[in-house]
């Protein structure tokens, strides 16, 4: 008889990547993630303006994680206003004003570029009032003094409203710096005559005369976005040093902040008074300067003083 051994056979299966597979469709998955993240970058530098791409990849270049926000991480780099909708494919800017440029703005002789074609503006469409504002660039930017005048305020007597001197001086100055990427700061300023009303100081009075003069550039086209800050400094910062009670001292002032390369405009202008003071005593008028009494025993500023 016959010796047969019996082999039993073990087949082990092996799943291909047959029509039951699924590794593809994470793959696929990913392609698609991919290509949409594409498409949106696509779209979103098609969307963005030149100076918004500028700021852009100089964030990116100036970026550290040792410094709080990275380089310019407190300025806002593309401002709401200038949000495009969806159907706005083409991009458009608006033409520059006669010598405004973009381009070295920052340096000495942009600043000095800018300086003069404010003064020559000044001088051609408002002769009557050009002695009325003094420009004068400083390290980092430039300000812009608008004074009163004996006769000529910039606000009637403790109000609030600008006159039209006011308006027509604040008119010509953003016409020719809303093109430009200066950013601008508010300052307002009073004499050192005492204000009537004890509950409404010079305080009061100088920060509500720089929102004031705020509301009139926004009016004149120039967003919110670009302005850093709207100050009241009382009678604590006089142009006339020798005499606080000289007209003069009553002013508006802006100062220009031009975007440098590794440089954001907050760390260029220099920290001012508190923005909101309260009341504080007023030490008292000079005799010559001694409020009157009407009947009714309400205060009034010296006659010969206008704030």
């Amino acid at each position: 008889m016959e010796d047969k051994s019996i082999i039993i056979k073990k087949v082990k299966k092996v799943q291909g990547a047959g029509a039951h597979g699924g590794s593809w469709k994470v793959a696929f998955a990913d392609f698609m993630t991919g290509m949409m993240a594409f498409f949106l970058l696509m779209w979103l530098v098609n969307m963005t303006t030149k100076p918004q791409k500028e700021k852009l990849a100089h964030y990116f270049q100036e970026y550290s994680i040792f410094a709080e926000g990275g380089a310019g991480g407190s300025a806002e780099m593309i401002a709401t206003e200038q949000a495009q909708t969806e159907a706005q494919i083409t991009v458009t800017q608006a033409p520059a004003a006669a010598g405004a440029t973009t381009e070295g703005e920052g340096t000495t002789a942009g600043l000095e570029r800018l300086k003069d074609q404010l003064q020559k503006e000044i001088e051609q469409r408002l002769a009557d009032l050009k002695d009325q504002v003094r420009i004068a660039v400083f390290e980092g930017g430039i300000k812009v003094d608008i004074m009163d005048k004996e006769g000529n305020p910039m606000f009637p007597l403790g109000s609030t409203t600008l006159t039209e001197s006011g308006q027509k001086i604040l008119k010509v100055l953003c016409d020719n710096i809303k093109n430009t990427s200066n950013r601008i700061e508010i300052e307002g300023h009073t004499d050192a005559v005492t204000y009537a009303k004890k509950e409404f100081g010079n305080w009061e009075l100088s920060t509500s005369r720089a929102s004031a003069a705020r509301l009139e550039v926004e009016k004149n086209g120039i967003p919110s976005s670009r302005l850093l800050r709207v100050s009241g400094y009382a009678a604590t910062e006089p142009i006339i040093k020798e005499n606080p009670f000289d007209p003069r001292n009553r002013r508006i002032s802006l100062r220009l902040y031009p975007d440098k390369p590794g440089t954001s405009p907050a760390q260029t202008q220099p920290q001012p008074q508190t923005q909101v003071q309260p009341p504080q005593p007023q030490a008292p008028a000079p005799a010559q300067a001694a409020p009157q009494v009407t009947p009714q025993g309400a205060p009034l500023v010296h006659p010969a003083r206008m704030k």
